[in-house]
């Protein structure tokens, strides 16, 4: 399942860091391409070890809560794909917070897991730091 991706530098994971509902978290189609999963792949192993993800490591956003730059990036793709079937997020993104992001990380298995959730945690630093 995993795809061959360079790694992302801690900067650039800062970057996909949001706050909602008072956490800082990431969004599951970011993971996905820090891990070089598709989002389908990468909420298969969630799903397979849904136990390890309580609703304070993981939680499915609500229409009003996707932040803006997301939204805007989920209408162009689906335009760009020629949808006839409506404008609209096929399904709600789910929020990891840090800890169910090294969950995560212990589900991903393979080196690029390892090291990608290394800079993800440097990233959580520097964004609780700043």
């Amino acid at each position: 399942m995993e795809e061959q991706v360079e790694l992302m530098s801690v900067d650039n994971i800062y970057n996909r860091v949001y706050v909602i509902r008072g956490q800082q978290v990431m969004l599951d189609c970011d993971l996905a391409v820090i891990y070089g999963y598709e989002v389908k792949a990468l909420s298969q192993q969630v799903k397979r070890n849904i136990a390890r993800f309580p609703e304070d490591f993981r939680f499915q956003l609500t229409t009003e809560e996707i932040p803006d730059d997301r939204l805007k990036s989920q209408f162009v793709t689906l335009n760009e794909k020629g949808n006839k079937r409506g404008l609209h997020i096929k399904k709600l993104p789910y929020a990891f917070t840090e800890q169910g992001i090294y969950m995560l990380a212990t589900v991903l298995r393979g080196e690029l897991a390892e090291q990608q959730s290394i800079f993800i945690m440097r990233a959580f630093l520097q964004w609780f730091i700043r």
